[in-house]
């Protein structure tokens, strides 16, 4: 309930000034780590562009198609890793005792883990995946109506939130073994390089396990199919493609659901 006294936004704008005024203090470095920080999202997309080289299609999708996948898990990974990304410092601040000091003070934790090393220098990941997807759906000779509108609006906004629930539900493991950051990273990455392609690529359990049972083909595969106006190949309704906002929505609420008790959990260093 603390977060929710009046001076409670003041102190969580004052942290976020705070942030961007050290981050740009040095503006020549600043701007360095903006140009070397687009490198990683670059490469997400280099990556197809180098398969369509040798290939007409992959799992059944032409180039035009699959940058509609990518540009929206580009986006939506880039956007999420910049707001929560650095939760994953999470078992650095167990082991070194910086969330005892976080706790004591009367602000929520996660709000305060988020914005004390907020990575503004990331921007340009996300001002990059923005622009793959813009050209991808002005390329795709999409049949525009008022529903694929309102989903090429809705859909990225669900995979920012979907990647950033698995961003706070995977470091929530922290509270319980401090060493569960390479864990954490295969889902997370793993997530980010599993949604830049059709599903169609992957087989068996392994799609199984990925793309329903953690919710990934959601983030980008099916709300493209949606766009695209294409039935699925593997079999799937038609309204599959517009329900990334539900299982974006049942995602946050797990996350949620996870730091609660994860911090209940928790028990101080004592330093």
């Amino acid at each position: 309930m603390a977060e929710r006294r009046p001076g409670a936004l003041a102190a969580y704008r004052a942290l976020l000034g705070a942030q961007a005024r050290s981050q740009a203090a040095y503006r020549t470095s600043f701007v360095v780590d903006l140009v070397g920080n687009v490198g990683a999202t670059v490469f997400d997309v280099v990556t197809v562009l180098v398969l369509f080289g040798v290939t007409r299609e992959l799992g059944g999708f032409t180039l035009r198609e699959a940058l509609v996948i990518v540009g929206i898990s580009a986006f939506g990974f880039a956007t999420a890793d910049l707001l929560v990304g650095n939760i994953e410092r999470l078992p650095r601040y167990v082991r070194t005792g910086l969330l005892d000091a976080v706790l004591v003070r009367p602000l929520g934790a996660l709000p305060q883990l988020l914005l004390m090393d907020l990575p503004l220098r990331k921007v340009s990941r996300a001002v990059f995946g923005l622009g793959v997807l813009v050209v991808a759906v002005t390329s795709a000779g999409l049949d525009w109506t008022a529903a694929r509108l309102a989903l090429v609006v809705v859909a990225p906004l669900a995979a920012i939130v979907f990647f950033g629930s698995v961003f706070v539900t995977t470091a929530t493991v922290s509270f319980y073994w401090i060493d569960s950051g390479e864990l954490a990273n295969s889902v997370t990455y793993g997530g980010r390089d599993f949604t830049s392609y059709p599903i169609t690529v992957y087989g068996g359990w392994f799609r199984a396990v990925f793309a329903y049972g953690i919710g990934f083909a959601f983030v980008s595969y099916h709300p493209a199919l949606a766009l695209l106006g294409r039935a699925d190949p593997l079999g799937l309704p038609a309204w599959v493609g517009w329900a990334s906002p539900g299982v974006a929505l049942v995602a946050a609420a797990v996350a949620a659901a996870a730091w609660r008790v994860g911090v209940r959990h928790y028990r101080s260093t004592g330093s």
